[in-house]
C-alpha cells in the first residue's frame, strides 16, 4: 500500500480540495499519512495570491525530498496553473498539473512512476470549464464547503481568473446532496467557500441558479448546527441575502466583505464594481438588523497611485465603520495583471508602514467588537486547540473564546456567557456554563 501526504497553501478552497483529492486516493487504495511522515507520494495544493509562492513551493518540496528521497513529488493549484514550467525546474519535483487537470491526477500520473524529465500536464485556463465539487473532512472541527470556483472579475491587481478560470458552480441540489453528507459525520460547522461566492448560480456559462437560493435550501439541513459564509463581495451581497441571514436557523451573523481601498479614486483603479458608498450601505443594512454582527473586511494597502490622502482617506473610512476586524494585504505585483503595469508605484517602506497602520487599527476594532458583546450569552463550538490549559473556540458571531480545557468539550457546541478580555485577547467566559452533567 503507496503512503500519500498532502501540503494546502493559501485559502479555505485550496483545503476543500485538497481534502477531496485525499479521499480519491483512499478511494483506491492508498494510505493517507501525515507531510511530516515518509510517504511514496508527496502531493501540494499551492496559491498565487500569498506572497514568495515560489519560495514557499520550493521550502515544501525540499522538505519532502529530505523526510523521503525517493519520493514521487506532484505540484498543483494556482500557482502550478499560472507557472508550470518554472516549477518543474524546481530540484524534486516530478509532475506538475493545472487546473484542468488536478481532479485526475490519479488516472493522468498512473503508478506516480518517476521518468527523466519532469511530467507537465496543465491546459490553458480556458479548459478548466468543469466544476468539480469538494469539501473538507476530518481535517478540522469545522468543514469547507465548495459552491463556486472561478471569477468573470477583472480586478486589476487579480491572477485568480487567470488560475482558476471563469465563474461557474455546483447546482444547489448536488450541495444539499454533500450538505446531508458531511451532516452524518458529526461536524458541527460548515463554511461555504469559493472564489467569487455570491455569483453563485452560473452553470455552463449561463446564470441558472442564485445563492440566496443555495443559503434558504442549505438552512433546512438537518444535523449542521451552523453554516458560515465565506467572504463575499459587497456589490453581490443584497438585501434579501442579509434579511434571510438575519432571521435564519443556522447561518451565523458574519460576514468577511472585502473592501479593498476606501479611496473610491483606487477603488476605480482597481477596477473594482462598487464604491465606498455602496460598502456603508451594506454594514448599515447588516447592523440595523444584526446588531451584534461580526463584519471582518480585507484592504489591499500600497496599490499603484495610492498616495498618502489616498491612504489616510481608507483609514479614516475604517475607523468610522462599524466593523469588527481586518485582514490587510500589502499589495505586491502579480505578473500579467494590469496592476504590474501602472505606475505611480509606491515604494514598499511606505506599503510596510500603511499596512502596519491598518494592522493596529484592526486589533482596535476587533478589541472593542469584544468589548461591545462582554455579558451577552452566545454558543461557543469549541477545537482542539489547547493552551496552557485552556481550549478555544469561536461563538457564531466569530469571537475567539478561552475556557479551562475539558476534553469533552471538544467539537461540542456549548452556551457561554462572555466575561472577560484576557491578555491574549481572547474573550474568557463562564465556567458553570461548561460542567456536564455527572452519570
Amino acid at each position: 500500500m503507496k503512503k500519500v501526504a498532502f501540503y494546502t497553501l493559501g485559502c479555505k478552497l485550496n483545503y476543500s480540495e485538497t481534502s477531496t483529492i485525499s479521499r480519491m486516493f483512499e478511494d483506491k487504495g492508498y494510505q493517507k499519512v501525515n507531510f511530516e511522515e515518509e510517504a511514496d507520494i508527496y502531493i501540494i495544493n499551492t496559491c498565487s495570491v500569498t506572497e514568495n509562492a515560489d519560495k514557499k513551493c520550493k521550502k515544501i518540496v525540499k522538505e519532502a525530498k529530505k523526510l523521503s528521497p525517493d519520493s514521487y513529488v506532484t505540484i498543483i493549484g494556482c500557482y502550478a496553473q499560472l507557472k508550470p514550467e518554472e516549477i518543474s525546474t524546481i530540484p524534486g519535483v516530478d509532475a506538475v498539473l493545472g487546473a484542468a487537470e488536478k481532479f485526475r491526477l490519479i488516472e493522468l500520473l498512473d503508478g506516480f512512476v518517476k521518468e527523466k524529465q519532469p511530467k507537465i500536464l496543465a491546459s490553458e485556463i480556458k479548459e478548466a470549464t468543469n466544476f468539480n465539487n469538494a469539501y473538507s473532512i476530518h481535517d478540522r472541527t469545522r468543514t469547507f464547503l465548495k459552491v463556486q470556483d472561478g471569477c468573470n472579475y477583472g480586478c486589476a491587481f487579480c491572477t485568480i481568473p487567470l488560475a482558476r478560470g471563469k465563474s461557474r458552480s455546483d447546482s444547489i441540489a448536488n450541495i444539499l446532496d454533500a450538505a446531508r453528507e458531511i451532516a452524518q459525520t458529526d461536524v458541527k460547522e460548515v463554511v461555504l467557500t469559493g472564489v467569487n461566492i455570491g455569483d453563485f448560480g452560473i452553470q455552463d456559462g449561463r446564470r441558472v441558479e442564485k445563492f440566496v437560493d443555495l443559503i434558504q435550501a442549505l438552512d433546512e439541513v438537518e444535523g449542521i448546527n451552523r453554516f458560515r459564509i465565506s467572504s463575499i463581495e459587497p456589490n453581490l451581497l443584497t438585501n434579501e441575502a442579509i434579511e434571510f441571514v438575519a432571521q435564519s436557523k443556522r447561518f451565523v451573523p458574519h460576514f468577511h466583505i472585502p473592501l479593498q481601498s476606501g479611496s473610491n479614486k483606487i477603488l476605480r483603479s482597481m477596477g473594482r464594481r462598487y464604491l465606498r458608498e455602496l460598502y456603508v450601505d451594506r454594514v448599515t443594512k447588516i447592523k440595523t438588523l444584526m446588531p451584534h454582527c461580526c463584519i471582518g473586511v480585507d484592504v489591499i494597502v500600497g496599490f499603484p497611485g495610492e498616495t498618502d490622502e489616498d491612504f489616510l482617506d481608507t483609514y479614516n473610512f475604517l475607523n468610522e465603520l462599524d466593523i469588527s476586524y481586518l485582514h490587510v494585504f500589502t499589495y505586491s505585483e502579480r505578473a500579467n495583471t494590469r496592476a504590474a503595469e501602472m505606475e505611480e508605484v509606491v515604494p514598499m517602506k511606505k506599503r510596510n508602514e500603511r499596512s502596519k497602520m491598518l494592522r493596529i487599527l484592526s486589533e482596535k476594532k476587533r478589541r472593542k467588537f469584544y468589548t461591545e458583546n462582554l455579558g451577552n450569552t452566545y454558543t461557543v463550538l469549541f477545537e482542539e486547540d489547547i493552551e496552557d490549559g485552556q481550549m478555544h473556540g469561536f461563538t457564531e458571531n466569530y469571537i475567539r473564546v478561552a475556557a479551562k480545557y475539558d476534553p469533552l468539550l471538544v467539537n461540542e457546541t456549548k452556551e457561554v456567557t462572555l466575561v472577560q478580555i484576557n491578555e491574549k485577547g481572547n474573550v474568557e467566559v463562564s465556567e458553570p456554563e461548561l460542567v456536564y452533567e455527572k452519570h
